[in-house]
């Protein structure tokens, strides 16, 4: 069994500078070696320059003492001569990298028998020699040819030191480019360990702030990365648990409100419910017998009708997994308008204007905590005395009513607008925010609109407030018509309604 060892963008961006730092390291130990070479040319360049000038010192003193005769000239000229022979032995093994060692020898013979008829040459002139003209010409011949073999060497290290510096050159160019290229190859490298992972978990995380709870997969198995992602999952399971407790706890807020509602139609019931009773009690035994069993009739209806109430009331109040289905969306809204009857004032009008054949597809209970928080919200804003209209219509692909608002396919804009003051203008691109209320203090926690964010949202729908220019404000709830690539259809269970 093979263990993998662990990895980690710390080790990865270690080695990275690591390899860096060993091929800065190799190109400068390179190019310190490359220099030191120049430079052995150049001090060879100076030996061998210091040697033609000597010679060209020979030459120059050797034409003096011809034509004056001086003694000083025939010194410099020995003494040049003792120069050029303590230079080819001094650095015999220099002069060897530009000049093959059978020219070194010659150089050296010629030098020692130019030397020779210099001295016969200077004894000859003092004495007059008919010997003189013939030496002079034996000497200019020795001299030239020292000359020579000087120039040649000149111009050999001259050749040697440019194709030191074209090759240097060359070697650099190679070096620079292989560098880059090994600098393109570490950094490729460190892309795909290190900044591909990173860009995928940005990616993640945006999907995440899209609505996504999904449980995010490491997107390397580096360490560091994998305690991110670890952080980040339990952050979401975190938030998942406190927004269902948020949930919770508005949901239990709008059971309060809802109770009134259902005391108040539960009343109507039970009063006729009761009523019946008490004509059967005082007629009892004297009543005709179809009365007496209309009146039985209009009890058994009147408990229906109570007990469809209370039924609907425990749908609300259930927990329950979240699952769409197919709602009629007209007789979801009277519901839930149903259970704000005792919570409305005398002179608040509520008007739903719902095509009976449009539906939507969600989550019962959790799309009709929202209609409630909205309408609830609409009769607040209207006081004792308004109008909260409900109405809907069918969007086209892509049209968008708010900049933030726009969903691809087709889908129903649902606007609940009251006629109360509008929402401020300072407030609007807050009003879903969590704990943002308009509200004095003590009437409201600033969750309900976020709560209703949350469920629309869930949807895949979303949601946007304006001021329309008849006054008053509306909330335009959008959602799409379609899911997981079906049109929404009716329930296949039968729906009463109270």
């Amino acid at each position: 069994m093979t263990l993998a060892l662990p990895t980690s963008l710390r080790l990865k961006i270690t080695l990275a500078y690591f390899v860096i730092a060993i091929l800065i390291l190799g190109i400068s130990l390179f190019t310190f070696e490359e220099l030191k070479s120049v430079e052995e040319k150049i001090l060879l360049g100076e030996r061998v320059s210091e040697l033609f000038d000597s010679a060209l010192e020979i030459r120059r003193f050797e034409r003096n003492f011809f034509l004056h005769r001086q003694d000083a000239d025939f010194q410099e000229n020995a003494h040049y001569v003792a120069l050029l022979h303590d230079m080819l032995n001094r650095d015999s093994g220099t002069f060897a990298l530009v000049e093959a060692p059978q020219r070194l020898a010659t150089l050296r013979g010629e030098l020692e028998r130019y030397g020779e008829l210099m001295q016969a040459y200077a004894r000859a002139a003092t004495a007059h020699s008919p010997l003189q003209a013939k030496l002079e010409g034996q000497v200019r011949n020795a001299g030239k040819e020292i000359v020579t073999i000087a120039e040649e060497m000149a111009a050999t290290e001259r050749r040697l030191v440019r194709a030191t510096l074209s090759s240097f050159r060359h070697i650099l160019v190679v070096v620079i480019v292989a560098l880059a290229l090994l600098m393109i190859a570490v950094g490729q490298a460190l892309s795909r360990s290190v900044a591909q992972p990173l860009k995928q978990m940005e990616r993640n995380v945006d999907a995440v702030s899209s609505g996504k709870r999904d449980k995010l997969p490491p997107p390397s198995p580096d360490r560091e990365l994998v305690r991110i992602t670890d952080a980040f999952n339990h952050m979401l399971h975190e938030l998942e648990l406190r927004q269902k407790h948020l949930l919770r706890s508005e949901k239990l807020a709008a059971l309060g409100t809802m109770l009134a509602g259902v005391a108040h139609e539960l009343n109507n019931p039970l009063t006729n419910i009761w009523s019946s009773c008490q004509i059967l009690q005082e007629e009892l035994g004297t009543a005709d017998l179809d009365d007496q069993r209309q009146l039985l009739h209009g009890i058994d209806l009147q408990c229906e009708r109570a007990r469809n109430i209370v039924t609907t009331l425990l749908d609300f109040a259930r927990d329950r997994q979240f699952n769409k289905e197919a709602l009629a969306l007209g007789d979801l809204l009277r519901q839930t308008v149903s259970f704000l009857k005792g919570g409305i004032p005398s002179g608040v009008t509520i008007t739903i204007e719902i095509p009976e054949e449009q539906r939507i597809y969600a989550d019962k209970q959790r799309m009709q905590q929202a209609f409630l928080n909205l309408i609830r919200n609409a009769v607040e804003a209207v006081g004792e005395r308004g109008q909260v209209t409900v109405t809907s219509r069918h969007c086209n692909p892509g049209e968008a009513g708010d900049p933030l608002c726009r969903i691809e396919g087709a889908a129903i804009d649902i606007a609940i607008a009251d006629s109360g003051p509008g929402i401020p203008a300072e407030a609007l691109p807050r009003i879903f925010d969590p704990f943002f209320t308009t509200k004095d203090v003590g009437k409201g926690m600033g969750l309900g609109l976020f709560i209703v964010y949350q469920v629309v949202d869930e949807h895949d729908g979303c949601i946007y407030a304006d001021n329309p220019p008849g006054g008053g404000a509306a909330f335009h709830v959008r959602l799409p018509c379609t899911a997981n690539g079906r049109t929404a259809q009716p329930r296949q269970a039968e729906t009463r309604n109270p």
